[in-house]
């Protein structure tokens, strides 16, 4: 890397919390009323640079994701930058590789959070200091550097450093059309469930579908698991406004509400309307579930999709190589960061399983945009399509953005998620009096209501 040596010399964590269970907005049948939060890392260096990372939430525990992400950070203080992008796959075991800290995972649950929220702000401030966003960073990788970024501990009977150079090199040929596509903004389609929240009244949901289909969205996806009858309903007015044959697509996501045998009558019940997934139709760990369920769809030509609970590359490698899912449905920061979700995307290019990256949820259409450009340019080399949610992305400094029904390539240096510096007063929980909106009047709605 060129120029002066850069060391990271501590770090801060901040409680970020948005109130967004006041209109129900990110509402499902598993989660009635979250408040859309980040637990965020900043890690600061001895030079004009810091690098910004987050893990999202939905609000009461965001204060523990903190807590451990003071541990995780703890093992990068005092390293040149350098150092730690040199040999990736090594700096990522390193991370995880703390004995004590391993016991309250391994590599699963918060402290994995954690860990996604600070290599992810290494990653930040790498690209920064290089000049790039993120994607284009990995983008301009050779298959070489691309495999040392990658811990294949645990799944090297999936995939080998040998075979991801394979199939890297594999994806070189149209390379340099699909880079000019990404610059073109056009690698990455976009569908949306801002529509389909199930808290949401019909009349809002049926303007929010028009709404979007003027956009130039051709993929939307709505939440189910309430009722049968709301559903059939639901989904009815959805296909009234896109219609079945003009090329829009409905899925359809139960946020893991059913058992295996009710997910499977469940969706008979839904099949009319052709959705092309059911997402997370059962426990996020069943594996042998998924298989079941995926089996007994098929008939119905409906496809099963998972991945915004699946907590490291091992489940992912379960749930690909049993053919247990359709889609692929990686997260940005439930999964540790860039480096586990690059290596899933190798194990996803093997078996021939599509990425479309879950976003529901603060930060993550930030995230995901470069990971979904990543997996296209230099991976797959297949289009897509990445999940938007047209929330909060006023507090970027660098939003995400929507153009015709593609997101738009981000071109500023960095990993899109740092946060302005009054939104992050604004909305810190516990917060300052007479700064925090926690402290405001109107926080006690929340504050001194029912937790659900």
């Amino acid at each position: 890397m060129a120029g002066t040596e850069i060391t990271i010399t501590g770090w801060a964590t901040r409680d970020i919390r948005f109130p967004t269970s006041l209109d129900k907005t990110g509402s499902d049948a598993m989660n009635a009323a979250g408040d859309y939060s980040s637990a965020y890392c900043i890690l600061q260096t001895d030079s004009e640079y810091q690098g910004h990372g987050m893990t999202f939430t939905i609000g009461r525990g965001n204060d523990i994701v903190c807590a451990a992400i003071n541990h995780v950070a703890d093992r990068v203080k005092g390293r040149t930058l350098s150092s730690l992008v040199a040999d990736w796959g090594k700096t990522w075991r390193h991370l995880v590789n703390d004995s004590q800290l391993r016991w309250i995972g391994p590599e699963k649950g918060v402290i994995h959070l954690a860990l996604g929220a600070v290599v992810n702000a290494i990653w930040d401030l790498w690209a920064k200091v290089l000049g790039k966003p993120v994607w284009r960073i990995v983008a301009d990788m050779t298959p070489e550097e691309f495999v040392r970024c990658v811990d294949f501990r645990y799944i090297t009977d999936a995939v080998t450093p040998e075979e991801a150079l394979q199939l890297l090199r594999d994806a070189e040929p149209g390379k340099a059309e699909r880079l000019e596509e990404a610059l073109n903004s056009r690698a990455v389609p976009a569908y949306t469930t801002s529509a389909g929240w199930l808290g949401y009244g019909e009349d809002k949901m049926k303007n929010l579908l028009r709404e979007t289909l003027a956009k130039g969205y051709r993929h939307f996806k709505l939440k189910v698991g309430g009722s049968v009858e709301d559903d059939r309903r639901r989904l009815g007015i959805a296909r009234e406004i896109i219609g079945y044959d003009q090329g829009n697509v409905l899925m359809v996501d139960a946020n893991q509400v059913w058992s295996v045998p009710e997910a499977i009558e469940y969706m008979g019940q839904l099949a009319e309307f052709k959705p092309w997934f059911i997402e997370e139709p059962t426990s996020p760990d069943d594996i042998v579930g998924h298989k079941a369920v995926r089996d007994a769809l098929r008939p119905h030509g409906i496809g099963v999709a998972t991945g915004e609970m699946c907590q490291n590359r091992v489940i992912f490698k379960q749930l690909i190589m049993t053919g247990a899912i359709d889609v692929c449905q990686i997260d940005a920061c439930r999964l540790g960061g860039v480096n586990e979700v690059l290596a899933v995307l190798l194990m996803a290019k093997k078996y021939g399983v599509p990425i479309v990256p879950h976003s529901g949820g603060v930060g993550l259409p930030e995230y995901t945009q470069h990971l979904s450009t990543i997996d296209y340019v230099a991976v797959s080399g297949k289009l897509s399509v990445l999940e938007y949610v047209d929330h909060l992305h006023e507090h970027f400094l660098h939003p995400s953005e929507i153009k015709d029904g593609y997101y738009q390539t981000p071109t500023e240096p960095g990993y899109s998620v740092e946060m302005k510096a009054e939104s992050m007063d604004r909305y810190e929980y516990p917060g300052k009096d007479g700064v925090s909106w926690w402290k405001s009047e109107e926080a006690k709605a929340i504050l001194d209501g029912d937790k659900i």
